[in-house]
């Protein structure tokens, strides 16, 4: 039996009576730092990394953020953003992207692209070369042809395997399912197609790793929803940030979650700081959780309370029912303008793994950080 609790920290946050922060022109220069989500492979690390040596060099914050989250993107191993997402209920990658760049106070984004690996690119773009802020599906993709982007299979081998799994685990009242041996097949068949059983899988998969089969198992029976969220800052104190996903698996075509919604998966305002998030957009944008946390640092709160504040107004939506609330991943990722940062979880460890980030400072290594957490997991 599992008691779930208010983390320590929460609790002190609750009831902290926090002062109102003066944030204005900063004071000399500010100290240079990204965030982001830590992602699969190292992908966050390894985004942290690159965006800051372009911010060494001299670049743009926008421009470092969007070639950080490019590597992630562009990396078939992550079924959570850009080439080798898990696809919609279809077989069909559809792809989001947001992008804010501090200095300009300038947005773009897509939503439901198809057909093209790096969405951030593209959103950069809908930013910079047009008079909007927002395109979708088959727009999203004729602009994003028109501007030179080549229209490419994005399901992988991995991904069409995992999807094709996922068909076989759905079923209707009878318990038929149209994607497993049919009614003329055997009844020792029939029986054994009732549920996912590894065996039969690894035969009608032979090329397929025992690893692959079982992520694919799990995610028949708990969609994943993942993405990469970076934010960055210079010594200038000019600020920008990216969110890129290919959204939650298994989705209605054209749903879009938060990450291509500014102010819900992605905020930031050049004069106090910026946030993102990964997880469940839809909890999220019931928050317009990004645009929550900076406005409550606007109020004096610093990042780590500004987090749990929002992830406390996601729990009052359920009316703080542990149950329900069991069934959410949400993270938020924060940087106020004088360099101060966080992440925060809706949950904390996990089999005794806590949830984590990726960060870089302009004086160490990409690493990861534990983050804040909301609520804990205690044996009784």
């Amino acid at each position: 039996m599992k008691q779930i609790t208010f983390s320590r920290r929460a609790a002190l946050v609750g009831a902290a009576v926090l002062p109102m922060l003066r944030v204005g022109k900063s004071q000399g220069k500010a100290k240079p730092v990204v965030i982001s989500s830590a992602n699969r492979n190292n992908g966050g690390i390894n985004c942290c990394a690159k965006a800051m040596e372009i911010i060494k060099g001299g670049g743009d914050t926008l421009d470092a953020a969007v070639a950080g989250v490019n590597i992630v993107e562009l990396d078939p191993r992550d079924s959570s953003v850009g080439y080798g997402g898990l696809p919609n209920e279809d077989g069909v990658v559809e792809l989001d992207a947001s992008c804010v760049h501090g200095p300009t106070r300038r947005m773009g984004a897509v939503g439901a692209l198809r057909g093209i690996k790096t969405p951030s690119k593209v959103a950069k773009l809908v930013m910079e070369q047009t008079d909007h802020m927002f395109l979708v599906g088959e727009g999203a993709l004729r602009f994003a042809k028109a501007m030179g982007f080549k229209e490419e299979d994005l399901l992988t081998d991995e991904a069409r395997t995992q999807w094709l799994i996922w068909k076989k685990s759905l079923r209707d009242r009878q318990d038929h399912n149209n994607w497993g041996p049919g009614l003329d097949a055997p009844k020792s068949e029939q029986k054994k197609s009732a549920e996912l059983n590894l065996n039969e899988l690894k035969r009608e998969f032979p090329h397929a790793d025992e690893g692959l089969l079982l992520e694919a198992m799990e995610n028949a029976v708990h969609p994943p929803h993942g993405t990469i969220n970076c934010i960055t800052l210079n010594e200038k104190g000019e600020m920008s940030a990216v969110t890129t996903t290919s959204g939650m698996a298994w989705k209605i075509p054209g749903r879009v979650g938060d990450s291509p919604i500014i102010g819900g998966g992605l905020w930031l305002d050049q004069d106090i700081g910026g946030a993102g998030s990964t997880g469940r957009g839809e909890e999220n944008l019931r928050i317009c959780g990004s645009h929550t946390v900076v406005e409550n640092m606007r109020h004096g709160m610093p990042p780590k309370e500004a987090i749990l504040d929002a992830l406390k107004r996601v729990a009052r939506n359920f009316n703080n029912d542990m149950e329900l609330l069991a069934k959410v991943g949400l993270d938020f990722y924060c940087v106020r303008k004088d360099g101060e940062y966080a992440s925060g979880s809706l949950w904390g460890p996990v089999n005794g793994r806590g949830p984590q980030f990726a960060v870089c400072t302009a004086d160490s290594n990409s690493r990861h950080e534990q983050s804040v957490y909301l609520f804990e997991h205690k044996k009784l």
